[in-house]
């Protein structure tokens, strides 16, 4: 693809009017904000992010007492997670096309209010079905906030200085959600209950309304796509037989046909769906969006970094409750530094140093550190400390997430027409999601069988039983250094050389290599 010439060097950039004009008019006829409001926009896009991410995590914590409180078993206690990922990962693409073909703001205040809701029915479960049914309601509105946050921050912020900025901000909250939500769950449940990991999204999401339906401006984009039923059934179907089929692998074996058999299927649905956009007179995911190089290796990032990093939030807490024998709350605080090292990578990267050097050389190195970490941890035993040596490798693992999510994001959506923005932006989450299924089920396979391996032939007491979750855990960190060791080749290799520069996509189906 042809880059547009910069300015000349020594000179300060100046605005094209005839740009910031389109681009103004864009804003206001796709649901973004005034110029003014920009940044409290960024605000209630930020809440409504934090809701659905932590919202992955918060669950976990509170998982042990509402088995307690509701009686289900071990064996049903994965649904709960499960039927929340089953809905979001598999919708992600088709409420992206739906933001973009009815109005993002419309969209964004529907999936607000259909979280909260759903919320509210999760907290007053009194049974397990309720509870499943709850969470799985979460994921079809999740699926419809998700990309209409994201596709809402990239058509406000059209300056890319400013752009750089929210993105390194809203980057920041994506990647240390999953913290937050260890922390906030712990408290909710050590100092309330159970219930209360649930409705503490109602206060996230009335907030977020509130801004939302005061700054944000009605309407669809005036050249709004019409929607590909066929592609739409085919990725749904495709993406719901992969989740569900990494999904049972935690409980059943990689020879079941309820894990193989819908894997295939899966597969098979996703190329056919792949076969039909290419075909289709309006894709549901255009090749243009997806097969441009650096979109194309955001995608890939936040595909495998949503697979590596469970290795720090699900084995590390793990870990911190059952080895070291922290409470839920103390655990949660555990993973700040992580998070307060994540937050400044991602605002660093995206506002000083991709501008200058692009993603080229930041986004791999963030996957190298990443790596590091996640091998670092390996190194932890039974009377391994906190300070000397969970710390050290969280943070290096911390800074590596910020130098990928924040980049990532902004070049998957940057340049990105109006009328696929929606989509763009789905596909990001649809990645992440994906990725963080796949990489659930895997490592814990995984280390569940290094557990069993370890455990063959031995006594079973209660030194031995902690030598064998040490031996699953450490297990876990080397699989997710090793997706981080692939995310680095793969980006180092499709990442473009030299600072990105502002493109517009035509809009006209051509794919830029």
């Amino acid at each position: 693809m042809d880059r547009e010439a910069t300015s000349t060097p020594g000179t300060v950039p100046g605005p094209d009017p005839a740009r910031v004009a389109d681009a103004s008019a864009t804003v206001l006829s796709t649901g973004g904000g005034r110029h003014e409001h920009r940044w409290l926009i960024l605000a209630v896009i930020g809440i409504a992010q934090l809701m659905v991410v932590l919202d992955a995590t918060i669950v976990n914590i509170a998982l042990p007492s509402a088995q307690k409180d509701l009686g289900f078993s071990d064996g049903n206690r994965q649904w709960i997670v499960t039927a929340y990922a089953l809905a979001f990962g598999s919708l992600l693409l088709f409420g992206g096309r739906i933001a973009d073909l009815v109005g993002r703001k419309i969209v964004f205040l529907a999936g607000l209010a259909g979280f909260a809701v759903a919320s509210a029915i999760g907290g007053a479960a009194n049974s397990f079905s309720m509870l499943v049914a709850a969470r799985a309601l979460q994921g079809l509105f999740g699926a419809l906030l998700a990309p209409a946050a994201l596709s809402l921050l990239t058509t406000t912020f059209t300056d890319p200085r400013e752009r750089a900025k929210a993105f390194g901000i809203y980057g920041a909250i994506a990647g240390a959600g999953g913290a937050v939500g260890l922390l906030l769950g712990g408290v909710l449940t050590e100092y309330l209950n159970w219930r209360w990991c649930l409705y503490v999204n109602l206060a996230f999401a009335v907030v977020a309304m509130l801004g939302g339906a005061r700054l944000l401006h009605p309407g669809a984009p005036p050249d709004r796509p019409k929607l590909d039923v066929p592609g739409t059934v085919l990725v749904s179907a495709g993406l719901f037989c992969i989740v569900y089929g990494f999904s049972n692998a935690e409980t059943h074996a990689w020879s079941s046909v309820l894990t193989w058999g819908f894997l295939v299927v899966g597969v098979v649905l996703v190329a056919a769906f792949g076969w039909w956009q290419a075909r289709a007179a309006h894709p549901l995911l255009p090749l243009r969006v997806v097969l441009d190089r650096d979109r194309g290796a955001s995608f890939l990032a936040m595909f495998i970094s949503g697979a590596g990093m469970f290795g720090v939030f699900l084995f590390l807490t793990y870990y911190l409750q059952q080895i070291l024998e922290y409470s839920p709350v103390k655990t949660g605080l555990a993973f700040l530094p992580m998070v307060a090292v994540m937050v400044v990578g991602s605002v660093v990267t995206t506002n000083f140093l991709v501008p200058r050097v692009g993603a080229k050389p930041i986004v791999p190195l963030g996957m190298g550190l990443a790596a590091a970490g996640m091998a670092w941890l390996t190194a932890l035993d039974v009377t391994s400390s906190y300070p000397a040596h969970v710390l050290p490798p969280l943070l290096v693992a911390g800074l590596g997430l910020g130098f990928v999510f924040a980049p990532a994001m902004s070049m998957a959506t940057a340049g990105v027409a109006a009328h696929d923005a929606g989509v763009a932006s789905a596909m990001v989450n649809t990645c992440q999601q994906v990725g963080g299924s796949i990489g659930t089920a895997l490592l814990n396979t995984l280390a569940t069988t290094a557990a069993s391996n370890y455990l063959v032939g031995k006594k079973p007491t209660p030194q031995v039983r902690a030598d064998a979750a040490m031996q699953s855990y450490s297990t876990a960190y080397w699989w997710s250094a090793l997706f981080f060791a692939v995310g680095l080749i793969v980006t180092f290799v499709l990442y473009r050389r030299g600072a990105p520069v502002h493109r517009e996509s035509s809009g006209d189906g051509a794919v830029h290599m």
